[in-house]
């Protein structure tokens, strides 16, 4: 097996490797498995592996020669490789373990702690304190002082005291963190891992009279490619044979299915929801804009990865602090108790505690609200967000097509009209035909059947007998191009249809038309009340990102109340889009439900995708909304408000407790067993205030339902 260092710098290093060793990989270098190892991110969709370590505990030799370690391990200590073996040995189909790593072993260290011989306590307590003691150390050499220092400082002040069972203490609850941290993301990275694999499209290439079944990815320019109905389009190509009814609503965000007949142009994405097409690739596999998607998705994905956790930020301002606070305690005093009792009075200890508890009791909570969170920063991010970005259908909308207008002609009254064609359209499942059986059923009109057997064009529409005239429902090719059926009598109202971006069908009865219907996705009924909330927040722009033609784009931006919006937005325009946002200093939230828009929900600041939104969306999106209400996202926005208040009273508050406690160890009146004891009952003070419920605004309690 061949690793590939694409790029470094001191502290980071990203190598390359398959898609399937590069996960193994990942597996194998897991954090606290690796000293001076912390942060390993996979990244399935460049087959990328971005490692993060500590200079100052492990150097970039020691990093290849552990590399080369696990690589090893990977090719002579398992069995079952495939084509050739490797890292693909490593069991790459296990169910993820529900038990963070290392929680085994810090468990087993609680548990025998008190049965052991206290002089191997001594020496176990400085074998797990010795890592982060270094890394504490390198930090501090490289001048870099930051919770690495003051978490070294407390380990060995601790040692100087010969004070093990704090340091035990200290060691276990930094491991717990580190662990719980590792593992979230682990598990992260192999659901996304998963999703992609579930996403793997295969091609019928067509070679003479035989087909060949072969990854997409492999495809080239010239290849003849056979889709049947319900199937995915591989390639980007032109039809060259058969007619069909295509949803490119996951590549280009169209509400309306779109036929395609010979010369008409293919995206790689999209489904055949009726119909057989044979398709002639004009791109090769890997360059379709299918792939496009994907690398825009690995390229923002990255770049998210770095962002630091603002529990580490608060902790991290403290550091310098104290250090310098206990070094001058020392200078002056000579009192190395005194000293201990002012480092043991640790700032960074009880935010580390107490702001993930807040965090996941806000995501706890988020759960009931309505929406799946996937880390603490993301609550950060929206609450502090202040342009909401939407795509349109399927969001906005609810992508289900209902009947706009009626207009009959040659003197027939809409009644009649809207009565025959639900007649005809009852006996299909598709889309257009339960709109406009649904519309019958609103009006109140029975549609018995009168007609003789009905018939379905493929992406053309419906054909019957009535009385011995031919009677005709579908789009403007099946009755004007096909049929020679004169539509323009309904041509001003056509026109402005068109305009709009909405689907039309025509009827016609005996070769004359006799009514024309005007279908579109209507908003949800709870979308404007959203953006109207959500302005009322704090949100200063709102914005609309869709698929869609102008009149259609314009015409939804009016009714929600929007004055932004960008229509015809393909993938990467909406990845433009946000980056120019964020580079103008603005904190971005996207929604989306589409492929089309998951590129843009993994750009964005904060990315939420819909309940029922494509799998790969779902799988980018750091939330996903398990409601099918948008009330869930000023819902939950509200309570990251709260949950960020909540984390910087809990700062206030052991700041302030510290602060006392600090002086009173400057003074000599507390001693390091007391100035321990109060700081860890203030500890567990801001804990218990942490994991309390949220409280808020009875106007957002709509949210909670809907699933």
């Amino acid at each position: 097996m061949v690793i590939t260092i694409v790029h470094e710098l001191p502290g980071r290093m990203r190598l390359r490797a398959t898609r399937r060793e590069a996960a193994a990989l990942s597996r194998g270098m897991a954090v606290g498995s690796s000293p001076g190892v912390f942060d390993v991110l996979f990244s399935p969709m460049a087959a990328s592996l971005l490692v993060r370590y500590d200079p100052g505990v492990i150097n970039r030799n020691d990093l290849l020669l552990t590399l080369d370690t696990v690589v090893t391990r990977g090719q002579t200590g398992q069995e079952g490789s495939q084509e050739g073996g490797g890292l693909l040995a490593i069991p790459d189909k296990s169910p993820p373990s529900e038990t963070p790593p290392g929680m085994t072993e810090i468990m087993a260290t609680l548990a025998l702690q008190p049965f052991l011989p206290s002089g191997l306590n001594r020496v176990l307590a400085i074998k797990r304190a010795w890592p982060r003691l270094r890394r504490g150390l390198g930090n501090l050499w490289h001048r870099i002082l930051d919770v690495n220092v003051l978490n070294a400082a407390a380990i060995a002040i601790c040692i100087i005291l010969r004070d093990f069972r704090s340091l035990t203490a200290i060691t276990i609850l930094l491991a717990i963190g580190e662990s719980l941290e590792h593992w979230t993301k682990k598990r992260s990275a192999e659901d996304l891992a998963d999703s992609l694999a579930r996403h793997a499209i295969k091609a019928r290439v067509r070679q003479g009279k035989q087909e060949k079944l072969v990854d997409a990815t492999a495809l080239r320019v010239g290849d003849m490619v056979v889709v049947r109905q319900g199937n995915f389009i591989p390639a980007d190509g032109v039809v060259k044979q058969g007619e069909g009814m295509v949803d490119q609503s996951l590549m280009t965000g169209e509400a309306k299915f779109q036929e395609k007949r010979p010369g008409k142009a293919v995206f790689a994405g999209s489904v055949l929801e009726e119909g057989e097409l044979l398709i002639q690739a004009t791109e090769d596999g890997d360059k379709t804009v299918w792939r496009r998607t994907l690398l825009l998705l690995e390229d923002a994905d990255q770049r998210k990865a770095g962002i630091q956790s603002q529990a580490e930020r608060l902790a991290g301002r403290l550091a310098p602090f104290s250090l310098g606070l206990a070094l001058l305690v020392f200078l002056i005093t000579r009192d190395l108790r005194r000293t201990a009792a002012v480092l043991l009075v640790d700032y960074s200890c009880a935010i580390k505690l107490a702001t993930p508890l807040a965090v996941l009791s806000a995501m706890r909570q988020a759960t009931s609200l309505g929406a799946m969170v996937r880390g603490g920063r993301h609550l950060e991010d929206l609450a502090k967000a202040d342009v909401f970005i939407f795509d349109k259908t399927g969001t906005l909308t609810m992508a289900t097509p209902s009947v706009h207008d009626i207009v009959p002609c040659n003197g027939w009254t809409r009644h009649q009209a809207l009565r025959l064609a639900a007649c005809l359209e009852e006996h299909f499942p598709h889309p257009v035909a339960k709109a406009v059986v649904h519309q019958a059923d609103i009006e109140g009109l029975e549609h018995e059947e009168h007609h003789l057997a009905a018939e379905y064009v493929t992406a053309h529409g419906v054909a019957s007998c009535l009385e011995g005239h031919r009677i005709l429902l579908g789009s403007r090719h099946f009755i004007e191009d096909d049929e020679n059926i004169d539509i323009s009598p309904l041509q001003s109202h056509t026109q402005r249809w068109e305009d709009l971006g909405q689907t039309i069908i025509y009827l016609t009865v005996g070769g004359k038309l006799v009514a024309g219907f005007a279908l579109e996705d209507p908003p949800r009924p709870e979308a404007a009340q959203v953006i109207s909330t959500l302005r009322g927040m704090g949100v200063r722009r709102v914005i609309i990102l869709t698929g869609d033609l102008d009149g259609m784009a314009a015409r939804s931006a009016e009714e929600l109340g929007v004055t932004e919006w960008m229509a015809q937005a393909l993938p990467d325009d909406k990845v433009n889009y946000i980056k120019s946002l964020k580079e103008a200093g603005h904190i971005t939230v996207m929604v989306g439900d589409g492929l089309n828009d998951a590129a843009a929900i993994a750009e964005a600041s904060v990315g939420c995708c819909m309940h029922k939104g494509a799998d790969m969306a779902r799988d980018i999106a750091d939330i996903v909304l398990t409601s099918n209400n948008l009330m869930a996202l000023p819902t939950l926005r509200a309570l990251a408000a709260a949950s960020l208040s909540r984390i910087r009273y809990n700062f206030a508050f052991i700041v302030g407790v510290n602060s006392i406690l600090l002086a009173g160890a400057l003074v000599g009146v507390s001693s390091p067993a007391l100035g321990a004891l109060l700081h860890n009952s203030a500890t567990i003070a801001a804990a218990i205030n942490a994991i309390r419920p949220y409280t808020l605004p009875q106007s957002l309690a709509p949210a909670t339902g809907g699933k």
